[in-house]
């Protein structure tokens, strides 16, 4: 079932790919914790096609769920937003981004801690280093918190698609996620760090 499962997200992916080549779409990657949560900020926009949850910046082919949570290959939860540039810009998805993690903890996303749970920016082009890059730069100087930005800017290598059960977590299963969400006080702290801007 679970070769089946990833065997059909790999085949969504191509299709993606395969669109993505025939139109101007272009492909974003973050890493923000929980992927679960870093879904919904991205999917609400005008102009983001798909968002899909999974495994990005390691070593092992294929991880699993619970070889990446166990923290032994190198990946990062990450989500991979397919967009329209002409209705969204890479700036707009970067300050979404910044507005929904903590930047200034290293190898840790409010309650869960380890590398897999790093917060990094994962650039597809010399045009989104740069503007990932001068991002940071803006951030450290107008930041609306104390700690240093830590978040990492790194180059994007393969991404693996999540289980299915993963996908869309929020829309599926909201009581849990609303209460995974409360109880590891992500919003809470997104509030300290940003005010009024947190989330959005």
């Amino acid at each position: 079932m679970l070769a089946i499962t990833i065997i059909g997200l790999s085949t969504t992916l191509i299709a993606i790919n395969a669109t993505m080549a025939a139109t101007n779409l272009e492909k974003a990657t973050f890493a923000g914790g929980c992927f679960w949560c870093m879904e919904h900020p991205f999917d609400q926009l005008s102009g983001v096609i798909s968002v899909t949850s999974g495994y990005t910046g390691g070593h092992k082919k294929n991880p699993t769920y619970e070889e990446v949570s166990a923290g032994g290959t190198g990946h990062a939860e990450s989500v991979q937003v397919v967009y329209d540039p002409a209705k969204v810009t890479y700036e707009k998805l970067l300050n979404v981004f910044w507005h929904n993690i903590d930047p200034t903890t290293k190898d840790r996303q409010f309650c869960d801690a380890g590398n897999q749970y790093r917060s990094a920016i994962f650039y597809h082009n010399e045009a989104q280093q740069r503007l990932a890059l001068q991002s940071k730069a803006q951030l450290e100087q107008n930041k609306p918190f104390k700690g240093s930005v830590v978040t990492e800017i790194v180059q994007a290598t393969e991404f693996y698609p999540a289980e299915e059960y993963h996908q869309h977590y929020y829309k599926k299963n909201p009581i849990r996620y609303k209460f995974y969400r409360t109880s590891c006080g992500r919003d809470q702290r997104l509030r300290e760090l940003w005010g009024s801007e947190a989330g959005h």
